[in-house]
């Protein structure tokens, strides 16, 4: 059953794609949703109240980073992650399964859990679902990923096979502990991980006992790690409809914007990438017309905004010269500028994509979008 401080209310349909929102105590997240990621309790370049403002109702941290630093039982000590870094809506937490594949020559793997070194100073550490539970409670994320394997890819069907069954046995075990964790999970709600890597069959047998388990939101894992975006969009063809209509789904680590709007379009709620931030450190801006790289000499003088159809308070201040400038002189300010803007244009993203699924026209939608988006 879902949890009482945990509600999923569909306000409309487009085909496959749903708009809703999520009730939780710490507010509501209108879903489709993107939660910029704050790996080590900050989203980088932005301050709290600026994530907020431009159009976030949560945000993503990460178990593995907050557990080698600054600690999870340090945060705890410290009132909790909200109040650590000073954000008060709802947090979601990845388990740190995700590290299981991207830290492989750092790891190793049984059916306890990982073992890992860390990547900061080469210590030794042991993350079970017992433990991912146990961080995650002490953190006081909202909504808690069970502790799973991120199949790598390519891979062979015996070898998803496995890492799929592994997946499940430490998804009940993550249920187990969650729940042990009594007065955090009376307030907050977990989510389980579907796994198969891009077999039907095998995604099949996960969802059907993820949902034997039982769990408030459901998650798609094992895509965007390098299977290319129409593979990704086949799988996930078949893979969202065998999880529970009346739950959230979210796609793990997706994604460009494009994907977003084929994953929506497939019927995914929730979305979480390094994609905006990440870009706006490094020079890349994204546009209704496509991203574009701020470096290059032609924007040396244009007066233009990043991007003239958007109304947030980058574009609204600032020309495409003045941030070509503070990129290329590496000017603290011209990261932050790229990174705000960016959030902002994913922001407005979900917000176009609701309500054209609310006024049922998302193939419209979808279509003018991709049409101006990847016209190059």
């Amino acid at each position: 059953m879902p949890s009482p401080r945990f509600a999923f209310t569909l306000s409309g349909t487009d085909g496959a794609a749903r708009a809703g929102t999520i009730s939780m105590i710490r507010g509501d997240i209108r879903t489709p949703a993107f939660m910029p990621v704050g790996t080590a309790a900050t989203v980088k370049a932005m301050k709290p109240a600026d994530v907020r403002a431009s159009g976030a109702d949560i945000i993503l941290g990460n178990t593995y980073h907050l557990m080698l630093r600054p600690g999870a039982e340090r945060v705890a000590r410290l009132d909790g992650l909200h109040a650590f870094m000073g954000w008060d809506r709802p947090i979601l937490t990845d388990s740190g399964g995700y590290q299981v594949m991207s830290l492989s020559e750092l790891r190793k793997m049984s059916e306890e859990g990982v073992s890992f070194k860390s990547h900061l100073d080469g210590s030794a550490h042991m993350l079970t679902p017992e433990r991912s539970m146990e961080i995650q409670r002490l953190l006081g994320s909202d909504i808690v990923m069970a502790f799973d394997e991120c199949t790598s890819f390519p891979a062979t069907r015996e070898e998803s096979s496995a890492s799929m069954e592994r997946s499940m046995r430490w998804a009940m075990r993550s249920r187990e502990g969650f729940d042990a964790g009594e007065g955090h999970a009376s307030v907050s709600a977990l989510f389980g991980i579907q796994q198969g890597s891009m077999e039907a069959d095998l995604r099949k047998i996960s969802a059907d006992k993820l949902i034997d388990i039982g769990f408030d939101g459901y998650a798609v894992g094992g895509l965007a790690v390098g299977e290319g975006q129409a593979e990704m969009l086949r799988v996930l063809d078949f893979a969202v409809a065998m999880l529970p209509a009346d739950r959230p789904r979210y796609l793990m680590g997706v994604g460009k914007p494009d994907d977003i709007v084929g994953a929506v379009e497939r019927g995914i709620d929730m979305f979480d990438c390094v994609l905006p931030t990440r870009s706006g450190r490094t020079g890349q801006a994204f546009t209704r017309n496509g991203p574009i790289n701020i470096k290059n000499a032609r924007f040396a003088e244009d007066q233009e905004p990043l991007d003239p159809a958007c109304g947030c308070p980058v574009c609204a201040g600032w020309s495409r010269a003045y941030i070509h400038h503070l990129v290329r002189s590496g000017e603290i300010l011209g990261a932050m500028l790229m990174t705000e803007h960016n959030l902002a244009f994913y922001q407005a993203l979900m917000a176009d994509l609701r309500a054209a699924i609310g006024e049922g026209r998302l193939k419209a939608f979808a279509d003018g979008f991709r049409a101006r988006y990847l016209r190059d």
